[in-house]
C-alpha cells in the first residue's frame, strides 16, 4: 500500500513535467505563428472578443449569474477591443491596458467568491473561467511577441539624437531594440540554453 502511494507521487511528478513541457512547446509554437502572421492573429483575436461578448450576453439571458459579472465581462471586452486598435503594438503603460489588468484581477476575485458560495459543477466553473476570463487575455499575452518585428515610424522617436543617422529611422530603431524582451525571445533563450544543440558533421 505504501509502495503504491510512492509510485503515485512519482507518476504525478512525471505527468506534471510532461504537461509543463507540452504547454511550453505549444506557447512557443503559437508565439512563432503570431509573430509571422500578425494580420491573421488580429483577425482571430477580434472574433474571439466578439464571441466572448456574445457568451456574456447569453449568460445574461439564460443563466442566473449576477448581472455585474457579465457587465464587467463586457467592459473587459471593450478594453480588449481598444488594445487591439494598435495591434501588434501593446503599450503596457496605456490606460486601457492598466484598466484591463485591474478589471481582470477584480473579475477573478468576484468569480472565485461567487462560485465558492454558489454550487456549480466543476465543468461549468471551468467553462466560465476558460471562455469568459482566460481566452482573450491569453491570446493577447501570446501576441506580445509580435511587437518585436513591428516596423518603426517617425512618431516613435522621443529624443533628437545628434548623429549622422538622425534621419535613418530604421537604424535608430534597431539600435534601440538590440535587446528584445518577449514571450518568443524568452522561449528561444530557454531552448538555446537548456536543450542540447546538435552539431552537423561536415564531410
Amino acid at each position: 500500500m505504501f509502495f503504491l502511494y510512492l509510485l503515485s507521487i512519482v507518476s504525478f511528478v512525471i505527468q506534471a513535467v510532461f504537461i509543463t513541457l507540452a504547454i511550453a512547446a505549444g506557447l512557443f509554437y503559437l508565439a512563432e505563428l503570431v509573430e509571422e502572421y500578425t494580420v491573421t492573429a488580429k483577425y482571430i483575436i477580434s472574433w474571439t472578443i466578439i464571441a466572448t461578448a456574445a457568451i456574456h450576453i447569453g449568460l445574461i439571458i439564460f443563466e442566473d449569474i449576477p448581472l455585474y459579472f457579465n457587465a464587467l465581462g463586457l467592459f473587459q471586452q471593450l478594453l480588449h477591443g481598444l488594445l487591439l486598435r494598435d495591434f501588434p503594438v501593446v503599450r503596457v503603460i496605456s490606460l486601457p491596458f492598466i484598466t484591463g489588468v485591474a478589471s481582470l484581477i477584480l473579475h477573478h476575485y468576484l468569480a472565485f467568491k461567487y462560485f465558492g458560495e454558489v454550487y456549480y459543477g466543476f465543468s461549468e466553473v471551468l467553462a466560465y473561467f476558460t471562455l469568459c476570463l482566460w481566452v482573450v487575455p491569453f491570446a493577447l499575452f501570446v501576441s506580445l511577441s509580435a511587437n518585436d518585428n513591428v516596423l518603426p515610424t517617425t512618431g516613435e522617436r522621443t529624443k533628437p539624437r545628434a548623429s549622422a543617422y538622425d534621419d535613418n529611422v530604421v537604424t535608430d530603431y534597431l539600435s534601440r531594440k538590440s535587446k528584445k524582451y518577449s514571450l518568443l525571445s524568452f522561449f528561444s533563450f530557454a531552448k538555446e540554453s537548456i536543450l542540447p544543440q546538435r552539431n552537423k558533421k561536415a564531410f
